[in-house]
């Protein structure tokens, strides 16, 4: 049952078949044209004939296919003066060859004009037209349809987008293509477009040398529009990429169309209101530019900065349509001035009744006059009262877009593309004083001969193309600056040469620049004011990397640049300054000679040392009285001495710590001061001993005599000597820069190299004064008229203290004030020692000399007032 529901289908094909090969055996195949024939706008015949492709209407009428009826032929609209400018210049390059003896000599070019109205595939037909021809011819199935190309170049088209769809279609068939103002880089790509040259810059380096115009006037934060074709987005994808690298940011980027709707184009308008950037880069068309100049005047946005391209920076039109000044001060890129001579005569030179395509020449002379062609008498007069013309009126009076000379280097580079070919010709066809007529030049060879052509112009422009088919990027930097006649006058301010040293590429001249609103102050645009060194960035999340906070540099950091990303951490003695953007050379602390509390102490050192002397000459002057005798005199004068070195020790530890004053200060302060606690516990015991000696049956004293006094304190000193030693050898004391306690500043210190042996030398001290303490407490009581060990009790009482309180004070000092607490420790135990012990014999010895005899001194305590 399947196989019968199916038959049907196998029928029908089987029936097509059939009748297909019924067809071929009973009618011959032709070779014919398919579809509507292409009729050129303008053609003149010749021995070679050339393409022109260019747009001599900017646009067309919409319309809506049902698919159902074949399409009716493109309806194109707003006559464009520039196109057939470009048409002009081509048929005066052509004429100028064709009159010339140098230059194929014989030999006549002709050409077809055919016009796109801007679409895409109305370029792309008119190309297959030039390549095949418009005849509608029929052959024999036996004959090859392959034929000669009918154009052995074409020149246009004028935008980059129908170029690459025209390069694509023609590409295979090796046909040169040479383009005047199509720009994309991306035509560049020989694998892609292989037939295809240029006579005007890259726009790869228009984007870089647009995103350095950009960064050298401090501009890092601009809106970007571009034309919604390849031209726009590959020159705004190159200029996004360079500006990236040269840190400027696109607060936002749009793409408009000539042909989009209203709603569109008032959306891009509100992009621009709510934006915060104040320059604009306009990667635009100059036919994108006039629609766009009209909404911008609707709205009056005004204040801006515009950057742009060379399709319209120096395009008077578009001067002329911007009645309310919003373009005043545009900066941007064109290309270098040109001067053709006897090419405005001749473009001016219009004859529209000579033409074969006469209702392009009347729509073109109707517009160009606001006039209406005179008609023959079979013909309705409804043209009114509307003025009436010949076609044989006179263009050098006229002052419109078509007479505006301004895009004379575009002209040129029409000029210099025909020229290109011609000379390609010349080469190929062997031309000296007469060309080979009888060789046919094919459109391969032709290519092949471009590419490698180098003349000048009658100029002198040198034309010749790289490996890309690309000429030198060179550009002229144009501001638009006013007159006094309200006017905009095209400055060139600058220079652009790609093939020049990355640093030297942009050159602006020393000239008077116009920025937005004709203001001579170069405007801001960032999004976030520059970081001042001292601080760094800080990105904002989410938002690019124009969009920052600036903070202050961390504690010992710098950063000595603008917009700093990071901060530069000071090496170990520097320490920045206040501003934060040097590293400055720390200051260095510690105890001097100069300042004041070194000074105070230099000054209580020298006192006690000098009252000490003095106390020793009076003891010294008064050795026989019973006074000094007691306690035994000699150790007595061994304790001043030790006193005085106590005193003098102190001085080490002010001034500049070096290597041998650190290993000085602490020692000699150790053993001077064992020194001292040594004759002080020899006196205690002594006055112990005696009294022992006074009880019967006591002999101690012939223990405890001066040569015992005198071993025992150098025994103790000696101990101390040899802690001293082993701290020196096995790790001494040094010098060292503290930059730990304060980050501002360095401390000179001694470092102790063995905290065990400093923290030995101060113990044996220790204990040698708590065993001089005890034992001068047990004996403060003894009967004794003067009794010394009363003193020395105070004395050591007052050393006690004073060491126990300079543990925690040392510990917790900083910098030089450590120093100075060990200073005063020192100071105030010598001092103490000093009044407590010599002070009462000395106030016996000068002013009670009546109580300095031995029987005042045989007194019974109980009758003594001492």
């Amino acid at each position: 049952m399947m196989s019968i529901q199916r038959w049907p289908e196998h029928g029908w094909t089987l029936l097509q078949l059939l009748l297909v090969a019924s067809f071929s055996q009973a009618e011959e195949l032709l070779c014919r044209q398919r579809g509507d024939p292409e009729n050129p706008q303008l053609l003149k015949d010749g021995d070679i004939m050339l393409g022109g492709i260019f747009s001599f209407h900017s646009s067309w009428k919409n319309r809506w296919e049902n698919y159902a009826d074949k399409p009716s032929p493109l309806e194109c609209t707003s006559l464009n003066f520039r196109g057939f400018q470009f048409a002009q210049a081509m048929r005066f390059a052509v004429e100028e060859i064709n009159n010339s003896t140098d230059l194929l000599p014989a030999v006549s070019l002709g050409y077809k004009f055919y016009d796109t109205c801007g679409s895409i595939a109305r370029g792309v037909r008119a190309a297959l037209a030039l390549a095949n021809g418009n005849e509608v011819n029929s052959a024999p199935s036996n004959t090859s349809c392959v034929k000669p190309a009918q154009v052995l170049a074409i020149m246009g088209e004028t935008s980059s987008s129908p170029c690459m769809a025209i390069a694509t279609v023609i590409g295979p068939f090796h046909i040169p293509m040479i383009s005047h103002f199509a720009t994309c880089a991306c035509l560049s790509d020989k694998t892609k477009y292989p037939s295809f040259l240029r006579t005007i810059p890259s726009d790869y380096y228009q984007s870089r040398a647009l995103a350095l115009l950009v960064k050298h006037f401090g501009w890092t934060w601009v809106g970007a529009i571009r034309t919604n074709d390849d031209y726009g987005n590959n020159g705004m994808a190159i200029f996004t990429e360079t500006a990236q690298q040269l840190g400027v940011c696109l607060e936002y980027s749009v793409a408009v169309f000539r042909t989009d709707p209203p709603e569109k184009l008032q959306k891009i308008i509100d992009i621009i209101k709510a934006s915060t950037a104040k320059v604009i880069v306009a990667f635009l068309s100059h036919m994108d530019m006039d629609v766009l100049i009209h909404e911008l005047t609707h709205h009056n946005l005004t204040g801006y900065q515009w950057v742009g391209s060379e399709s319209w920076i120096f395009d008077s039109q578009i001067a002329k349509l911007d009645r309310h000044h919003i373009l005043d001060g545009a900066i941007g890129l064109s290309i270098p001035t040109a001067h053709v001579s006897g090419m405005r005569e001749f473009m001016l030179d219009v004859k529209p009744l000579n033409s074969t395509n006469t209702d392009f020449f009347t729509e073109f002379w109707e517009t160009l006059f606001s006039c209406k062609f005179k008609q023959s008498k079979s013909s309705s007069s409804s043209s009114g009262n509307q003025r009436k013309c010949t076609g044989h009126e006179d263009l050098t009076g006229v002052h419109n877009s078509f007479t505006d000379m301004s895009l004379m280097p575009i002209f040129n580079n029409v000029y210099k593309g025909v020229y290109a070919v011609a000379h390609a010709l010349h080469r190929v066809l062997g031309c000296n004083e007469t060309c080979n007529n009888k060789l046919q030049p094919d459109p391969f060879t032709i290519l092949q001969h471009v590419r490698k052509i180098h003349f000048k112009t009658k100029e002198g422009d040198e034309v010749y193309f790289n490996e890309d088919g690309d000429p030198a990027a060179k550009y002229e930097i144009i501001n638009w600056q006013p007159t006094e006649h309200g006017a905009v006058d095209f400055v060139t301010v600058g220079l652009y040469d790609a093939s020049l040293p990355s640093d030297k590429q942009l050159n602006l001249l020393n000239k008077a620049l116009f920025f937005a609103q004709n203001s001579k102050v170069v405007p801001v645009s960032v999004c976030s004011e520059m970081c001042p060194p001292g601080t760094r960035k800080v990105l904002h999340k989410g938002k690019p990397i124009c969009c920052f906070d600036c903070i202050r540099c961390a504690e010992g950091e710098i950063s000595n640049v603008t917009d700093s990303v990071e901060c530069i951490k000071c090496p170990i003695e520097y320490w920045p300054n206040t501003r934060g953007d040097t590293c400055i050379l720390k200051e260095i602390e510690f105890l001097s000679y100069s300042e004041i509390m070194g000074i105070i102490l230099t000054i209580f050192c020298l006192v006690g040392a000098v009252l000490t002397v003095l106390i020793a000459l009076v003891f010294f002057h008064n050795r026989q009285t019973p006074v000094v005798r007691a306690n035994n005199s000699e150790l007595s004068f061994l304790l001043l001495f030790s006193l005085t070195l106590c005193f003098l020790c102190s001085l080490t530890f002010i001034g500049r710590p070096s290597e041998w004053s650190c290993m000085l200060r602490h020692t000699a302060f150790g053993i001077t001061f064992v020194l001292c606690i040594s004759c002080i516990l020899g006196k205690t015991i002594v006055v112990l001993m005696a009294f022992k000696a006074t009880l019967p049956g006591s002999n101690v004293m012939k223990w405890f005599g001066p040569a015992q006094q005198r071993l025992s304190v150098l025994a103790f000193t000696l101990i101390q000597v040899l802690i001293c030693i082993l701290w020196l050898t096995i790790k001494p004391p040094f010098p060292l820069k503290n930059t730990e306690h304060y980050k501002e500043k360095i401390i000179l210190e001694c470092a102790l190299g063995s905290p065990v042996g400093f923290w030995a030398v101060l113990g044996y001290i220790g204990l040698l004064a708590l065993l001089c303490f005890v034992l001068a407490f047990l004996a403060r009581k003894l009967p004794d008229n003067f009794n010394e060990a009363k003193f020395i009790t105070f004395s050591m009482l007052i050393f006690c203290a004073v060491w126990m309180t300079f543990i925690p004070a040392y510990v917790s000092s900083p910098g030089k004030f450590t120093v100075a607490v060990e200073i005063f420790a020192i100071l105030a135990s010598s001092y103490g020692l000093l009044f407590c012990i010599f002070i009462p014999k000395c106030y016996i010895i000068l002013l009670r000399p009546e109580q300095n005899t031995k029987k005042h001194m045989m007194r019974k305590p109980n009758d003594s007032h001492l």
